[in-house]
Protein backbone atom coordinates (compact mmCIF):
# COMPACT_ATOMS: atom_id res chain seq x y z
CA UNK A 1 0.00 0.00 0.00
CA UNK A 2 1.37 3.53 -0.71
CA UNK A 3 1.35 6.08 1.65
CA UNK A 4 1.40 9.18 -0.55
CA UNK A 5 -0.80 12.18 -0.48
CA UNK A 6 -2.56 13.13 -3.70
CA UNK A 7 -2.04 16.72 -4.30
CA UNK A 8 -3.84 19.29 -6.53
CA UNK A 9 -2.83 22.14 -8.67
CA UNK A 10 -5.16 23.92 -10.63
CA UNK A 11 -3.55 26.64 -13.39
CA UNK A 12 -4.43 30.20 -12.39
CA UNK A 13 -6.69 30.67 -16.03
CA UNK A 14 -9.03 27.69 -14.83
CA UNK A 15 -9.45 29.18 -11.66
CA UNK A 16 -10.50 32.38 -12.87
CA UNK A 17 -12.42 30.46 -15.18
CA UNK A 18 -14.38 28.94 -12.19
CA UNK A 19 -14.55 31.61 -10.04
CA UNK A 20 -16.19 33.61 -13.02
CA UNK A 21 -18.79 30.67 -13.88
CA UNK A 22 -19.24 30.21 -10.23
CA UNK A 23 -20.44 33.96 -9.38
CA UNK A 24 -22.86 33.63 -12.51
CA UNK A 25 -24.79 30.97 -10.49
CA UNK A 26 -23.87 33.13 -7.72
CA UNK A 27 -25.91 36.18 -9.16
CA UNK A 28 -28.50 33.89 -10.34
CA UNK A 29 -29.78 32.12 -7.39
CA UNK A 30 -29.60 35.92 -5.63
CA UNK A 31 -31.66 37.00 -8.08
CA UNK A 32 -34.30 34.21 -7.83
CA UNK A 33 -34.30 35.10 -4.07
CA UNK A 34 -32.45 31.88 -2.75
CA UNK A 35 -29.74 32.29 -0.13
CA UNK A 36 -27.10 31.61 -2.78
CA UNK A 37 -23.97 30.30 0.19
CA UNK A 38 -26.96 27.62 1.56
CA UNK A 39 -27.77 26.71 -1.88
CA UNK A 40 -23.89 26.54 -3.19
CA UNK A 41 -22.70 24.63 -0.12
CA UNK A 42 -25.90 22.03 -0.76
CA UNK A 43 -25.11 21.35 -3.94
CA UNK A 44 -20.93 21.06 -3.21
CA UNK A 45 -21.66 18.17 -0.43
CA UNK A 46 -24.75 16.27 -2.16
CA UNK A 47 -23.77 16.44 -5.61
CA UNK A 48 -27.75 17.56 -6.21
CA UNK A 49 -28.20 19.73 -9.17
CA UNK A 50 -31.50 21.00 -7.79
CA UNK A 51 -29.92 22.97 -5.26
CA UNK A 52 -29.23 25.47 -8.28
CA UNK A 53 -31.77 27.37 -9.88
CA UNK A 54 -31.97 27.00 -13.85
CA UNK A 55 -32.37 30.97 -13.82
CA UNK A 56 -29.83 32.14 -16.40
CA UNK A 57 -28.33 28.78 -17.16
CA UNK A 58 -26.66 28.37 -13.72
CA UNK A 59 -27.67 24.65 -13.17
CA UNK A 60 -26.31 23.59 -16.60
CA UNK A 61 -23.18 25.94 -16.11
CA UNK A 62 -22.64 24.30 -12.34
CA UNK A 63 -22.73 20.69 -14.15
CA UNK A 64 -19.67 22.08 -15.48
CA UNK A 65 -17.66 22.43 -12.58
CA UNK A 66 -15.46 19.91 -11.33
CA UNK A 67 -16.06 19.22 -7.79
CA UNK A 68 -12.49 18.90 -6.47
CA UNK A 69 -11.30 21.59 -8.57
CA UNK A 70 -13.65 23.84 -6.93
CA UNK A 71 -13.14 22.71 -3.09
CA UNK A 72 -9.60 23.38 -3.96
CA UNK A 73 -10.10 26.97 -4.87
CA UNK A 74 -12.24 27.58 -2.15
CA UNK A 75 -9.76 25.96 -0.01
CA UNK A 76 -6.90 27.79 -1.68
CA UNK A 77 -8.70 31.03 -1.26
CA UNK A 78 -9.70 30.97 2.47
CA UNK A 79 -6.04 30.01 3.22
CA UNK A 80 -4.42 32.53 0.93
CA UNK A 81 -3.41 35.01 3.36
CA UNK A 82 -1.42 32.28 5.73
Amino acid sequence: MHDRTMEFSLPHDKEYELKKTLTVIYEALKEKGYNPINQIVGYILSEDPTYITTYNNARSLVRHIDRDELLEALVRSYLSDK
